[in-house]
């Protein structure tokens, strides 16, 4: 569906010249002459472009902007304001109001067609497309090109000649120009050496239409600066191809000044003068700039505080103060230091303008025409600039994404060394591991065994000592297997699956019981608890807490044991001797113990090798007890996409 368009203007020339140059773009027209027309034709549809003329026979502009701004069906409306460039504070009104932008008399149509166009653009409903300008005099290959390429995902826009293609591409840089070899005024391959002489376009691919079908013809089209040349007799689906090719290869180039931008370039004219700025107005407007006026100092500081120029030029001798104050003024506000300001005068007083701040001082007597080549510099040094500005911003950020890489790189070396050192501790661990259950144990099962039977026929008080020397070989084998088990739960992989928590807590309490059968504990085991975990590791969990609740019930009358959880935490809870909530945090030290080993024996490694198992899963385990009331052992085991690392 294409695009419609109102336009509101009192002068029927302006009406229907805006009608055919956003026809000629594919545009759907609606034309009003008069306000009260205007609102009833908003109250009966959307438009996707509105342009108001300011001063309307039955009210204003700014007024219709208001009330169209004031309806949430136009809030995605792309308003201008259209109206003489000496009405200042007509145009401070309607940006203030909600204008997307102000278009001053007299204009040139196809400039206000690519205005509107880039406004729509970058709307917030709008896809970003590809932006090609089309520049061929004949209006059906034109049509039938637009709609091939628009088919094809691409936002077109449309010329009949040279240099309207020229103000077009200025106002609104494509991303590609297709162009015809014969147009009326100057040929294709001069605009295309053009578009190569302007810093803002030069970057620009071009593809230029030829109907010749000779060699040395594609010499001189690629020696005019073109990416490629299509023949016209060819079918659109070549120039398609070529576009995508030549749209390929120019994606890596660096941002150019005027990318993205959807003006011409603008020149305020600060000037008391009326006839003098009338003189001017049509001149800045030929060379492709937007003229903006202000009659007095405050009003070309509100105008650049709400639309900044790229080029000022000041009439040395204002009413009401001094041109050269004013660029003091003007290089004080810190968004307009680099701005360039040209004074105009009568006198020589070249060097005091320059220590003003000016970039630049013109006779009046010099005439019209030498004040133009001096701004036309200014505009193009500040696009050098801005140009330049780009690239070495470019230039950093890019060196700043190699650093980062560096670092990157440097920290993932220094990981992967880190890794290595550890697996290498890791293996020294094990072997170590091995060590102890092999070179440590087999000594101390001798002892065991040579003390119980020397034990058998001794006398009581060699036989006291060696029950001393046994019971201290049984402790000394108990630490060696918390160790061990420690050092298990340190190494391997994670291998997850669905455990039955419930079964898995009743065998170990079915063990507790049949080394331990002289007791009478109660224990509770909530059914159905499962969990994703390694069943193993979980097991010497259970096997720990339910252990240590086993031990330190040993003193209460009626001892009782809870296990339980709800599926995501998981307790064991006893009413045994408890422990101060304080030193909760030490439990889990190594050889951490809050009691007396003669009171409650153990090896202290038993809580720790619990944290680390639980650590391996992505849990966390604490506990909470008070002396003499019993304590509870929480913990959770992580889901499955928790990294299992050790």
């Amino acid at each position: 569906m294409a695009n419609t368009v109102l336009i509101v203007d009192d002068s029927l020339t302006v009406r229907m010249d805006l009608h055919e140059a956003f026809e000629g773009d594919g545009f759907g027209t609606v034309l009003c002459a008069g306000g009260a027309e205007a609102v009833a034709m908003l109250d009966a549809e959307r438009f996707d472009v509105a342009v108001f003329d300011v001063r309307l026979p039955d009210g204003n502009g700014v007024e219709l902007l208001r009330r169209l701004r004031g309806d949430p069906r136009h809030g995605a409306t792309v308003v201008l304001l259209l109206s003489s460039a000496a009405e200042v504070h007509d145009r401070l009104r309607g940006l203030r109001t909600g204008a997307d932008g102000y278009v001053g008399k007299p204009y040139d149509a196809p400039v206000v067609v690519a205005r509107a166009r880039e406004l729509m653009r970058r709307g917030p409903s709008a896809v970003p497309r590809r932006h090609v300008l089309v520049i061929d005099d004949s209006r059906t290959f034109r049509e039938m090109l637009r709609q091939t390429l628009e088919h094809a995902g691409y936002d077109v826009t449309t010329s009949a000649s040279g240099e309207e293609g020229l103000r077009v591409a200025a106002a609104r840089p494509p991303d590609a120009m297709i162009v015809d070899g014969v147009l009326p005024g100057i040929d294709g391959a001069t605009v295309i050496r053009r578009v190569r002489l302007d810093a803002a376009l030069r970057n620009v691919p071009c593809l230029l239409l030829t109907a010749a079908d000779d060699y040395a013809t594609e010499l001189q089209i690629l020696d005019a600066g073109a990416d490629a040349f299509v023949r016209k007799q060819e079918n659109l689906a070549v120039v398609l191809a070529k576009l995508n090719a030549v749209l390929r290869k120019g994606a890596t180039a660096l941002p150019l000044p005027g990318a993205g931008t959807a003006r011409p370039a603008r020149v305020l004219l600060v000037d008391a003068d009326a006839g003098y700025v009338d003189r001017m107005t049509p001149l800045m407007h030929e060379d492709g700039y937007e003229a903006t006026v202000a009659r007095c100092a405050d009003d070309a500081l509100a105008v650049l505080a709400v639309e900044p120029a790229d080029c000022t030029v000041i009439d040395l001798h204002l009413p009401e103060i001094d041109g050269r104050e004013l660029c003091d003024r003007i290089r004080a506000v810190p968004g307009l230091r680099d701005m360039p300001v040209i004074i105009v005068g009568h006198d020589d007083v070249l060097l005091e303008c320059l220590a003003a701040g000016a970039d630049d001082y013109v006779r009046r007597g010099d005439g019209t025409g030498t004040l133009r080549a001096h701004v036309r510099a200014h505009v193009r040094r500040q696009h050098l600039h801005e140009q330049n500005r780009r690239i070495r911003d470019e230039l950093v950020r890019r060196e700043m994404e190699a650093a980062e890489e560096r670092a990157a790189r440097r920290f993932a070396e220094a990981r992967a060394q880190l890794v290595e050192e550890l697996e290498w501790r890791n293996r020294e661990l094990e072997a170590f591991s091995g060590s102890v259950s092999h070179d440590l144990r087999s000594p101390l099962q001798t002892i065991l065994s040579y003390s119980e039977l020397l034990a058998e026929d001794a006398d009581p008080a060699t036989a006291q000592h060696l029950d001393r020397i046994h019971g201290a070989g049984l402790r000394m084998k108990a630490l060696i297997d918390a160790l061990l088990q420690l050092a298990r739960a340190n190494r391997g992989q994670i291998q997850r699956s669905t455990v039955d928590l419930t079964a898995l807590a009743e065998d170990v309490v079915d063990e507790l019981r049949a080394r331990d059968p002289g007791r009478e504990v109660r224990v509770t085991v909530t059914p159905q608890l499962t969990a994703e975990c390694d069943g193993d590791l979980v097991r010497a969990v259970y096997a720990n807490l339910v252990g240590n609740a086993w031990k330190f019930t040993t003193r209460t009358v009626e001892p009782a044991i809870d296990i339980g959880g709800d599926g995501a935490t998981f307790f064991i809870r006893d009413n045994g001797a408890g422990f101060p909530a304080e030193k909760a945090d030490q439990l889990f030290r190594p050889f951490g113990r809050l009691h007396d080993a003669a009171e409650f024996p153990g090896t202290g490694i038993g809580l720790t090798t619990v944290q680390r198992i639980v650590d391996r899963h992505g849990g966390q385990v604490w506990a909470s007890s008070e002396p003499g009331r019993g304590a509870t052992f929480s913990f959770t085991l992580s889901t499955p996409n928790v990294s299992d690392g050790g």
